[in-house]
């Protein structure tokens, strides 16, 4: 039987939209979101390919008696990359070392954590492409050969000294797979794209979120959630969070459309799941540049915000429902996104000869 999942190491430094991740939230807020997670394969809602291509490397794995290949997540915040990386130590029975890539600073860090880890441990860097290049230089060797190369003293009397380390599993987990060099990248076994959950994905995420919370809702509230989710399961949690308040101080416990549609739009959301940051990107764009285009740190300074922010937790969700797009100046808002904030077309201005 698969043990718990031992969480060790350093704290995480969260990068852009990351906020809502359990380990920067407060300790009751740590709580629910832990609570909320899936801790098995079967119990995972969503990114199919991902999860089928994963149970048929982790039993293979199981039935050699081996350790897992290395792991390299990618894609936008909140879609479950530090959950995947839980699941793979519970399906292995393997405890979990969880660090992040600013963590690391140093050699010694690295050669620290590695060292100490048993025969078929799982460790985990969140952030991976943030890794100093002289700590991820160690890691070459470590993920191929299982072993760093620590030098002793100094001058003439300088000494090699080749440090063996048990097989072990890295899982890498990156919001910016483009920043990860080539030699990195190519020592992960296993590489997942994760990508947006559908609506219906996210309503099945919000009714099992719903029931561990002990919260009536029925499936029409869910779908009106998850539409409001940014294709995101950390969002679509934390929004029910947020109903489920509403309801019980508004109405009487039970989550129904009315009080899902009231409360959110309360929160600022509405119904294509924008937020104010989401508007103002957007309004700046039409207002401030007529309709784009306009280059990212431009824009960021003009609603004073970071670029990081933007391009990471913005943006992406915006071209995906198609309403920015980038071209080789700078973004543009389409006409979708001003049918949706209420202007009126962009007049096509004439050309000169």
């Amino acid at each position: 039987m698969a043990r718990e999942p031992l969480i060790t190491g350093d704290v995480f430094d969260p990068g852009p939209g990351d906020e809502l991740d359990a380990a920067s939230a407060p300790p009751s807020e740590r709580e629910v979101l832990w609570s909320l997670r899936p801790r098995t394969l079967d119990e995972y809602i969503g990114q199919q390919p991902v999860v089928d291509n994963l149970r048929v490397a982790i039993t293979a794995a199981r039935r050699r008696g081996e350790p897992l290949d290395h792991v390299l997540f990618h894609g936008p915040p909140g879609l479950g990359k530090t959950t995947l990386a839980h699941i793979i130590a519970t399906e292995m029975g393997a405890t979990i070392t969880h660090t992040s890539g600013p963590a690391l600073e140093k050699p010694g860090d690295i050669v620290g954590l590695l060292s100490n880890l048993d025969q078929g441990e799982v460790i985990f860097i969140d952030e991976v492409h943030r890794l100093s290049h002289t700590v991820e230089e160690y890691l070459y060797s470590a993920m191929e050969d299982f072993s760093v190369d620590i030098v002793t003293g100094q001058g003439p009397k300088a000494r090699s000294l080749r440090y063996r380390l048990e097989h072990f599993t890295l899982i890498g987990a990156t919001t910016r797979a483009g920043l990860i060099s080539a030699p990195l990248r190519d020592r992960f076994g296993i590489v997942c794209h994760l990508d947006f959950y559908s609506d219906v994905e996210l309503a099945a995420v919000v009714t099992r979120s719903a029931r561990l919370l002990d919260t009536p809702i029925d499936d029409v509230a869910a779908l009106e959630i998850a539409k409001r989710a940014r294709g995101t399961p950390r969002v679509a949690n934390r929004l029910l969070r947020r109903v489920r308040d509403y309801a019980e101080v508004h109405g009487t416990g039970s989550i129904t459309p009315a009080i899902a549609a009231d409360a959110l739009t309360r929160e600022g959301v509405d119904e294509r799941g924008l937020d104010r940051l989401d508007r103002a990107y957007l309004t700046t764009i039409i207002e401030g540049y007529q309709g784009g285009p306009v280059g990212l740190e431009a824009l960021a300074a003009t609603i004073n915000e970071e670029t990081g922010l933007l391009a990471d937790v913005v943006e992406p969700f915006l071209l995906k429902i198609g309403f920015v797009s980038r071209t080789p100046t700078g973004r543009k808002a389409t006409e979708l996104s001003r049918v949706h904030l209420g202007y009126p077309p962009a007049v096509e201005q004439p050309r000169l000869l």
